[in-house]
């Protein structure tokens, strides 16, 4: 360079006067395009954060925990034994309760015949209770009875034959055996009439069925087929005289 001078250099930031109204126009459509990319990304990450926040608190924390278990429809059941078989953690979150390991434990109990569980929100769990329903009392050791369903199930055991509920003597109660499914059979066919007069139903096998009646009388049923027939009959006859009704043939009647 002349003169072996030196050149200095400087900085300097330009005026936005000294950009041109075009290239200014251009920036900005681009920022506001850059912001109108970044919204949804912002929006989605913003839900995701609530969401995320919200599933924390329902499954993750005892906010929504169990705080009351309700017990509905159990009369022969106290709501403690009911409360006892559900066996759920008291504030365990709610969304978390396993319903059918729920009603799995509480079918567990003889007298529930079926069961329902459901959530009621914020805090309740539900557990509503179908009792089963006595047909008759079987007799059993120390002077109790045993009230069995229109299955079969042995459920219950009382001190004393409930008022109106028949007998069955039966050796071993219970819905596989035999003898027992021949005392419903017949039960199940009998007409008013022979209900109002039946103390006891009495099964020594499935081919020896017989009625024992008030004042001692005693209707030989055999086995338990053609019930509905023999209920008729027999129906007929009570007002005949004899202590002993055989119509274990109903096309043949005897009466002793």
């Amino acid at each position: 360079m002349a003169g072996g001078g030196t050149r200095n250099w400087r900085l300097v930031r330009a005026d936005t006067d000294a950009v041109p109204p075009s290239a200014r126009r251009f920036m900005a459509r681009a920022r506001q395009r850059r912001m109108r990319a970044a919204l949804p990304w912002a929006v989605g990450l913003a839900v995701l954060l609530v969401a995320g926040a919200l599933v924390w608190v329902v499954y993750g924390t005892s906010a929504l925990g169990v705080r009351r278990v309700q017990v509905v429809g159990a009369e022969l059941l106290s709501q403690d034994q009911v409360r006892e078989a559900a066996a759920v953690p008291a504030e365990q979150p709610l969304a978390r309760v396993d319903l059918d390991e729920v009603g799995a434990r509480v079918r567990g109990l003889p007298a529930v015949d079926r069961v329902v569980i459901s959530r009621s929100w914020p805090s309740t769990l539900v557990v509503e209770v179908v009792e089963r329903t006595p047909v008759a009392a079987v007799p059993a050791r120390g002077g109790q009875f045993l009230l069995i369903d229109d299955e079969g199930v042995p459920f219950r055991a009382v001190a004393k034959q409930p008022r109106g509920l028949p007998l069955a003597r039966l050796a071993t109660p219970g819905p596989a055996d035999a003898n027992t499914g021949s005392a419903l059979t017949v039960l199940g066919e009998l007409s008013d009439d022979l209900r109002e007069q039946l103390v006891a139903v009495v099964v020594a096998s499935p081919v020896q069925i017989r009625l024992e009646l008030r004042k001692g009388r005693v209707v030989i049923w055999g086995d338990d087929t053609k019930s509905d027939e023999k209920s008729k009959v027999a129906t007929a006859l009570l007002r005949q005289k004899g202590d002993e009704i055989d119509v274990s043939a109903p096309s043949v009647v005897t009466i002793r």
